[in-house]
């Protein structure tokens, strides 16, 4: 007998604005499930303010108090999250348990959508906005401006839905395009590519250089959270290592954990996070190895110890760099050993410089491997003279605020 999506997931959605909403999500377990929920989450713009999570291996309970937005598409989000259940693929008979991300399900089809307008402040924005309401996925980007002020975006996407094949597909991607940039769209146009359009282009050496460097120190202009403390405990429990941290709160930090115990292939036996004032963070957590029992070995608890204070130390590169006479912003996050990468970053940055006026004059994004970790590259130039005057430390500031979620 299949499992209800309504007993699988339940939203109870706040009465008064500024209250969390409830989410409910009670399905068989999986290693990585915590990770996968909290991307879809954090794709969605909530900020989870509580969480409660309890597994016992093959079944889990999990709770998560969100602010959301008064835009918030709550009926998708709870289709995405059942989605994302092991139970969904259990209803067609199909056990996902215990499958990796590769085996889980075939790679989307991947589309090229070709856009030419007249450039403008915020136009990149607008556009990043209409994929991100469509669902549709962005990958890989290549955006240049001419001379006489022309802009020709090429984007790699893929759908969620998996409908851009269709022709009523693409004229609804038309139409909200339209409706976003107006009169000053000249052509459009959707491709089906091959794989070989996903080789994501490698970062400059000069980017590498300034930003992995260094990689367990702090690279000269670059942000970082503050406060960051993490303990681990065996004594209290028989059979799990407790993990205590507590540090600021950020945009997508629950997220950053659960990717990070999912790297690592760890499970969580029972979990909570909180927020108290200041905006400060308690989490604990329980877990166990793949195998099931404790993590006693100290190399073991080091490199995991050591990687959380990467992540929730500097979840996101944020940089300003010289290339000749120009300026040109770049961003970093880590990609999971799955490959997917982080949800909504390069919306934020369109985001952040619509907000202080400043023009960009081309964009790309790319992926860059250093030893054995991958990182998603964002390289922005900016278009100084169709901006505002506004100083290299505040762009890199406003940036770093929206991505973290700090305004």
């Amino acid at each position: 007998m299949g499992i209800l999506s309504d007993d699988v997931v339940i939203i109870r959605q706040s009465e008064k604005e500024g209250d969390p909403s409830v989410i409910t999500i009670n399905c068989p377990d999986k290693t990585g499930l915590g990770c996968d929920l909290c991307r879809i989450l954090l794709f969605f713009g909530l900020n989870i303010v509580r969480g409660d999570v309890s597994t016992d291996g093959r079944w889990c309970y999990l709770v998560f108090w969100v602010i959301g937005k008064p835009n918030t598409r709550w009926n998708l989000l709870k289709t995405r999250l059942v989605e994302a259940s092991p139970c969904f693929a259990w209803a067609f008979g199909i056990s996902r348990c215990y499958l990796s991300d590769s085996e889980e399900s075939q790679p989307p089809d991947l589309y090229l959508l070709k856009l030419a307008c007249s450039d403008r402040t915020g136009l990149l924005y607008d556009v990043t906005e209409v994929l991100y309401k469509l669902e549709i996925n962005i990958e890989k980007v290549k955006i240049s401006t001419t001379p006489d002020g022309k802009v020709m975006d090429l984007f790699f996407v893929t759908d969620t839905r998996e409908l851009l094949g269709t022709e009523k597909r693409r004229d609804e991607v038309y139409e909200y395009l339209k409706d976003a940039i107006g009169d000053s769209m000249m052509s459009y146009d959707i491709e089906i590519v091959g794989p070989e359009a996903t080789a994501h282009s490698p970062a400059a050496s000069s980017f590498a250089e300034t930003l992995f460097s260094s990689l367990g120190e702090r690279p000269s202009g670059l942000h970082t959270s503050s406060s960051v403390s993490i303990a681990v405990d065996n004594t209290l429990s028989r059979a799990h290592t407790l993990i205590q941290i507590t540090c600021q709160d950020h945009k997508g930090l629950l997220y950053d954990i659960m990717r990070t115990f999912k790297d690592f292939n760890i499970q969580i036996s029972y979990g909570r996070f909180t927020i108290k004032r200041g905006k400060n963070c308690e989490i604990d957590l329980f877990i166990v190895q793949s195998d099931g029992r404790k993590i006693l070995d100290s190399s073991k608890q080091d490199a995991l110890v050591s990687r959380l204070r990467a992540e929730l130390q500097q979840p996101l590169r944020v940089v300003m760099m010289n290339r000749g006479p120009d300026t040109e912003l770049l961003v970093t996050n880590p990609v999971e050993l799955s490959g997917k990468g982080r949800p909504q970053v390069f919306h934020d940055i369109a985001l952040a410089l619509k907000k202080i006026n400043t023009c960009i004059f081309s964009a790309e994004i790319g992926r860059h491997l250093t030893g054995d970790r991958e990182w998603e590259v964002y390289k922005v130039l900016i278009n100084e003279e169709d901006s505002l005057p506004v100083s290299r430390s505040k762009i890199e500031e406003q940036v770093w605020s929206t991505l973290m979620g700090w305004e």
